[in-house]
């Protein structure tokens, strides 16, 4: 796991430690110290700790003009003991929509299980998210851990979507594709 890092090819448009508005602002990165696990396996020091002991993100790109985000996850997805929604929700989602983020992309190919507790704190972000206009999206999760989430019935806040080469768009294009993915959907 040490070796797979955050999506980098759009890190001249821009990155989170340097954003003002973002949770991340300010923060300072090694190449060469690992420090963070999930479990007993090192991950790569380009990865953001937000108070889960067994979930990792990075924020690949924000624009709060068209008010969405795209946040890339490793590890577990843990609710039932670890609470990864109430830490994601408040460290991160509320902190992004306080500053005009309605529209959350979630690339959750690195998220290798699956875990679920409650249903309040999706259904809380939801709402909000919704009320103005916006959506959740997990992008490439993986088969069990889509089956995991779609036996809670998870999937009903947060939309599953498979784009298996979204690496080859920019990030407005692929913004744009899941935008008019989610509008054809409401449509129907």
């Amino acid at each position: 796991m040490h070796e797979i890092e955050p999506f980098y090819n759009w890190r001249h448009l821009y990155t989170a430690e340097e954003d003002p508005r973002s949770p991340f602002f300010g923060r300072t990165y090694s190449e060469f110290e690992f420090s963070q696990v999930v479990y007993n396996y090192y991950i790569h020091p380009q990865w953001d700790e937000f108070g889960s002991r067994t979930l990792y993100m990075k924020i690949l790109y924000a624009d709060y003009e068209q008010q969405f985000v795209i946040i890339e996850l490793i590890g577990e997805w843990n609710d039932a003991i670890e609470n990864d929604i109430m830490m994601l929700k408040r460290e991160v989602t509320d902190k992004l929509f306080v500053q005009g983020i309605t529209k959350f992309i979630l690339i959750a190919e690195n998220v290798l299980n699956f875990h679920s507790s409650d249903r309040e704190y999706y259904q809380e972000w939801f709402d909000e998210v919704t009320d103005e206009g916006g959506w959740i999206v997990a992008l490439d999760m993986p088969e069990a851990t889509q089956y995991d989430f779609r036996k809670k019935k998870l999937n009903y806040y947060v939309e599953l979507m498979d784009i298996t080469n979204w690496r080859v768009y920019k990030p407005e294009h692929l913004f744009n594709r899941i935008n008019d993915e989610i509008s054809r959907r409401l449509g129907e």
